[in-house]
């Protein structure tokens, strides 16, 4: 609990003596509560179930929502439905269970790496521009909980609006969509969440947030192969993912782990991006491997999987990109905007015979 807030654990704890359960007594004396927090007026915890009883308790989320929202200072609040003993996954990501919340999407592409550090976000927030260059709508959906960067790279301030039916609007940026727990938190907020929280805030990001008609929404993963990944692949269908790693050796180990991982819950590879894969001087314009040279693209043909392109690390990048103005938008037709687009092209090229499955029921 943030002692600068005036809310106390009492208070919130008391607005929710006051939710009824299904068979009986409140949620506050129910031991369900956990990991209940405010920080400068939004207030955050999740509600433990067992893996079957999602549908009965999301009348009880959103009763506590409501009525935690109404406490004055509090001007937002975020609760989720976790189980600690989910359901044995399914892995064939091709037909989920339940309807598909992004079906109204025509492709849903993860960009992951086996490991931080490699620049995953900027190549998201710059792929997406480069896609928005060429006439598609398109939205980034940031599923990383524990590091979001998408509010820093885009600039983003403010909270998200309510549309229709409860659910959250996206945030706009340079003709981009955009939504991510940055944007629901304080940014020093530490998100000490376990892996079924984790799954619930990334299915209920996919399903509480009004998208709308997007051509392709890209979903920048965190890095690894966890839970995470898992919430993305058995949520929705995924038209494919694309890897990025630096040439080095110790992140293409660990690009190989994610390929396997989207593999094994047939998702197909759209391709590898080799990230800094050369550092440009800007004093003298001379290029220097400092990561080694050409490793993710050997490691593209070694995997067989198609490479979509090298990009480079210089400083207008990296200024770019600390400043919420990505270098795709402030010079889309410079040289790092023309990068950015040829792996865009060659990417949605990859799609073309991977057709969107339609959910049940739909034309």
């Amino acid at each position: 609990m943030n002692g600068s807030d005036s809310l106390g654990d009492r208070e919130l704890r008391a607005v929710l003596d006051a939710v009824a359960l299904p068979g009986g007594g409140s949620l506050a004396a129910s031991g369900r509560v956990t990991g209940l927090s405010v920080a400068g007026g939004r207030v955050s915890l999740s509600i433990q179930i067992a893996a079957d009883e999602a549908q009965v308790f999301a009348p009880v989320r959103d009763q506590a929502e409501a009525a935690l929202r109404a406490l004055p200072g509090v001007t937002s609040v975020f609760a989720v439905l976790t189980s600690e003993r989910p359901a044995p996954p399914k892995l064939n990501a091709a037909t989920p269970a339940k309807a598909d919340p992004l079906a109204g999407i025509g492709h849903v592409i993860a960009v992951a790496s086996g490991k931080g550090g490699v620049g995953k976000s900027t190549t998201t927030v710059n792929l997406a521009l480069a896609l928005r260059a060429q006439g598609l709508r398109v939205g980034i959906l940031d599923a990383d909980i524990y590091g979001p960067s998408l509010p820093t790279l885009l600039g983003l301030h403010g909270k998200p609006g309510m549309g229709q039916g409860r659910k959250l609007k996206p945030m706009q940026a340079y003709g981009l969509q955009a939504m991510s727990m940055g944007l629901l938190v304080e940014p020093e907020t530490a998100m000490v969440w376990r892996g079924p929280m984790v799954m619930s805030a990334i299915t209920q990001m996919m399903a509480d947030v009004e998208w709308g008609a997007l051509d392709v929404l890209l979903v920048d993963m965190p890095p690894g192969t966890g839970d995470a990944q898992l919430a993305l692949a058995q949520g929705t269908q995924l038209a494919g993912a694309v890897i990025v790693s630096t040439p080095q050796d110790l992140s293409l180990i660990d690009a190989r782990r994610g390929i396997a991982m989207f593999r094994k819950v047939d998702v197909p590879i759209l391709g590898i991006i080799e990230n800094m894969a050369h550092f440009i001087c800007p004093d003298c314009g001379s290029s220097h491997a400092i990561f080694g040279q050409g490793g993710a693209e050997a490691e593209a043909a070694r995997l067989s999987v198609p490479f979509l392109g090298a990009v480079p690390l210089t400083m207008e990048l990296r200024a770019a990109s600390d400043a919420g103005q990505p270098v795709t938008a402030r010079d889309p037709d410079g040289p790092l905007g023309r990068i950015y687009q040829q792996i865009a092209r060659t990417m949605m090229a990859g799609l073309t015979t991977i057709p969107r499955a339609k959910s049940p029921g739909q034309p």
